[in-house]
């Protein structure tokens, strides 16, 4: 009878952890998978992080070349395919190996917030308390700035660049994140199989890994990648304001605010940027919707 699954009750009695949360993610891929739309983003975002990706392979130009015969060229011009910007540039591969840059300081805020706010909302909410106290008031400093300005703020006192764009943005994604962990945390902590680990005599590191951690590891996800979206128009928004990447790395906020001045003349090429940020942008919202009415299923 062990190491083997039976029918009816004995299934029950004998499945394992381990199989019902291949069960559950099963359950929740097929849920996703099976939504129209929220798939349809999926595949369009994933097709732009691969262009990303292998942007060397898939610009159909240099993206750094100029010809100033092709200045502001229309849509559908010989050799450029999406015209070209204020220089001359082909503006495709441009936004191809903008999409570099841009997913990039849109994600990687994101992640960092979800690791280090993820940690400390996780650790205030088991713990509770004075370090519950501590680490929670820490954050609500940051909620008295505007997330926006906060940031600015930060790239504008760190100076302009990648790194300091992802650090600027990362400051802006800890406080929320931790306090969505502090949260949920809160609520599993009272749980009976939870408190009764604990007068079980395991370990805090063993109860945080197998019994917390499991439990609020989905809500914390999706809250995160929510995010994204949020921080892919943040992160434009340095860059239009020069706070960015420098100028001639393609972007998609810079080459927005480069191209504006040229809205009266080539209207369509000035809002091409814009386009893929928006897009991007609500990709990644949709997604996270999807991936969120897909895990509201019972383990």
């Amino acid at each position: 009878m062990h190491g083997t699954l039976g029918t009816g009750a004995e299934a029950d009695i004998v499945e394992t952890p381990a199989v019902r949360h291949r069960s559950y993610r099963a359950v929740v891929l097929r849920r996703f998978v099976r939504q129209p739309v929220p798939m349809t983003a999926a595949l369009i975002l994933l097709a732009i992080i691969l262009s990303a990706i292998f942007a060397h392979y898939v610009a159909p130009a240099d993206p750094f070349q100029t010809r100033v015969a092709q200045r502001l060229a229309e849509i559908g011009t010989p050799g450029r395919l999406l015209g070209g910007d204020e220089l001359g540039r082909d503006v495709l591969s441009r936004l191809i190996y903008g999409g570099r840059i841009s997913l990039t300081m849109a994600i990687a805020p994101v992640a960092i917030g979800l690791f280090v706010g993820g940690f400390l909302g996780i650790l205030a909410g088991y713990a509770g308390g004075r370090t519950n106290m501590a680490i929670m008031r820490s954050m609500d400093v940051f909620y008295a700035f505007p997330s926006i300005l906060l940031a600015v703020a930060i790239a504008g006192a760190l100076g302009p660049g990648l790194e300091n764009g992802i650090l600027a943005l990362s400051m802006v994604f800890i406080p929320p994140i931790a306090r969505m962990a502090e949260s949920v945390t809160t609520q599993v902590r009272s749980y009976e199989f939870v408190i009764a680990a604990r007068l079980s005599g395991a370990s805090t590191a063993r109860v945080l890994r197998e019994h917390v951690l499991s439990n609020v590891a989905g809500p914390i996800l999706v809250f995160a990648s929510s995010q994204v979206s949020v921080s892919i128009i943040a992160a434009s928004g340095l860059s239009f304001l020069g706070l960015g990447v420098s100028p001639p790395n393609p972007d998609w906020g810079l080459m927005l605010s480069a191209l504006r001045q040229s809205i009266y003349v080539n209207p369509w090429v000035a809002a091409l940027p814009g386009a893929m940020i928006f897009i991007s942008s609500i990709c990644f919202n949709l997604v996270s919707d999807g991936i969120r009415r897909a895990m509201e299923v019972r383990r």
